[in-house]
This record gives C-alpha cells, sequence and structure tokens, in this order.
C-alpha cells in the first residue's frame, strides 16, 4: 500500500490479558496515522480549529489479521480516497516487521463546521485549498 507510513513499536501497557494488544489500541495506531499522514501532507489542523472546522470519524472498521505483541516494531500507513461527496475514506495498514499485515483500519471522515453542526460540502477543495496535497497520501 502506497501513501504515507509511521514506524510505531508496541508499548507494554497496550497489551491485554492475553498478552497482544488490546482491540482499542489499533484505533489509536490508525489515529496516529491519520494525524501524522495529513499534517505531512500539509494539513494545519490547528489553522482548521481557529475557522471552526474540524474532522469528524464518522465510521471505523477494524479487520484483525494477526496479533501483535511487546516490544514488536510496526509501520502503520495512511492512505486518503476522496469521492465526490461530503466524506472520504482514510484507510490504514498496520505492518508487522515481517510485512505480515496485522490489522485493516478503514475509516470515513467528513469535517464538520462547528457553528452549524453540519459537514463541510467540499472536504478535499477545502483541505488543498489550506495547503493540503492529496497525493501526498494516495
Amino acid at each position: 500500500m502506497a501513501g504515507f507510513r509511521i514506524p510505531l513499536v508496541v508499548r507494554s501497557y497496550e497489551l491485554d490479558a492475553l498478552g497482544h494488544v488490546n482491540h482499542a489500541v489499533y484505533h489509536q495506531y490508525a489515529e496516529v496515522a491519520r494525524m501524522s499522514g495529513f499534517s505531512a501532507a500539509g494539513c494545519d489542523w490547528d489553522g482548521l480549529m481557529d475557522e471552526r472546522i474540524a474532522a469528524a470519524l464518522l465510521s471505523t472498521t477494524v479487520n484483525f489479521r494477526r496479533e501483535l505483541r511487546g516490544g514488536e516494531h510496526i509501520e502503520v500507513t495512511c492512505r486518503v480516497k476522496f469521492g465526490t461527496g461530503k466524506s472520504f475514506n482514510v484507510d490504514s495498514m498496520i505492518i508487522k516487521a515481517d510485512g505480515t499485515v496485522a490489522a485493516e483500519v478503514y475509516c470515513i471522515v467528513g469535517l464538520l463546521d462547528l457553528d452549524a453542526r453540519k459537514l463541510v460540502t467540499d472536504p478535499r477543495g477545502m483541505l488543498e485549498s489550506r495547503g493540503f496535497d492529496p497525493a501526498k497520501l494516495a
């Protein structure tokens, strides 16, 4: 999978009673990749907040493929796909050091106008007009 990649190490406090990564932590790994990836592509989250615009996670699905254990080195990807609507897809793969996919995380995201409490009609256009380069997350 192309797009942005960030290396992470599984920490002991992220493990559950079975000794592998707790299910909720996979969501956190994907969030780290989303925030870092969007920043690397020129998204100014603070600037959007100053304009009263925020990212809103509308849906997330995780497919667990292989367990992760403490101390493992992983990479988490971030890839964005825009369509024509008010929402867009942000997908992440959590990949073990040997190249095995540990999990797939599929998200639907929108940009929320915090005053109107409605999604922005053209999220891609809004992001691009503020310096975001979606090609860096393709």
